[in-house]
């Protein structure tokens, strides 16, 4: 194996060059060679994930003596977290016409969200969110959304939705539940996934200068922390 090739930490190589008849070595930012940057944005976010697994409630919820109250509260978030992020890819999937792989992607996720969210409101017999008060946690995680959906370009909203994806179906395949957990339903339902179909390709094509690239693991791991301070903040001891 490559030694996890060079598991994209952006790293640096010393070069030689000349400045006023001297040579010194300098810096030089090097890339994967094949710059895998939906690999990168993970890699470089493995600690939030790993203590993301440790927070009390999701380490409850492997023990199975869980307050089905916690979960309960945890789960209206989702739902009202589903619900809003479906409404902001309705929006990007109407406003970004080009480049045209963008823009369906945006279309698709927004299929997808919305067939998920009806889906999810019809099981639990709601009508809607609009009733349901956001936590300080998932309050900020929304308002971190929008700001990337209205302050950036495209392709760095698709780098905000990945962390959800990427961290629920690790975490799903991390719980150490049996059938006989009250939550495995849980960790089943997010054991199976292929995030990799619907981002790589993508953020691999358009991902690919430094300043890029810093820019996502930014916006990447601020997203990750959101995840992480939702499932905090579900239970505190």
């Amino acid at each position: 194996m490559r030694s996890n090739w060079i598991r994209l930490s952006l790293f640096f190589l010393p070069l030689l060059m000349t400045f006023g008849g001297e040579s010194v070595l300098v810096p030089r930012i090097l890339l994967p060679s094949d710059n895998d940057a939906y690999e990168l944005l993970w890699d470089k976010s493995q600690d939030i994930a790993k203590q993301t697994l440790e927070v009390p409630f999701l380490q409850h919820m492997q023990l199975g003596d869980l307050q089905a109250d916690y979960y309960v509260d945890f789960m209206i978030q989702d739902i009202n977290y589903l619900v809003k992020v479906t409404d902001m890819l309705k929006e990007m999937s109407e406003k970004v016409k080009a480049p045209k792989d963008i823009s369906d992607f945006m279309k698709n996720r927004y299929e997808s969200y919305r067939k998920y969210a009806e889906a999810t409101l019809k099981k639990f017999n709601l009508n809607s969110v609009s009733n349901i008060k956001a936590t300080p946690a998932m309050e900020k995680y929304l308002a971190d959304y929008k700001e990337v959906m209205e302050k950036e370009e495209p392709i760095y909203f698709a780098v905000a939705l990945l962390p959800c994806a990427r961290l629920w179906l690790w975490l799903g395949n991390q719980l150490k539940e049996t059938e006989c957990n009250a939550y495995y339903t849980w960790k089943k339902d997010n054991m199976q996934g292929h995030p990799e179909k619907h981002y790589k390709a993508l953020l691999n094509k358009y991902l690919t200068k430094p300043e890029q690239i810093k820019k996502a693991t930014e916006i990447f791991q601020r997203q990750m922390k959101n995840e992480h301070d939702f499932f905090e903040s579900s239970l505190q001891e």
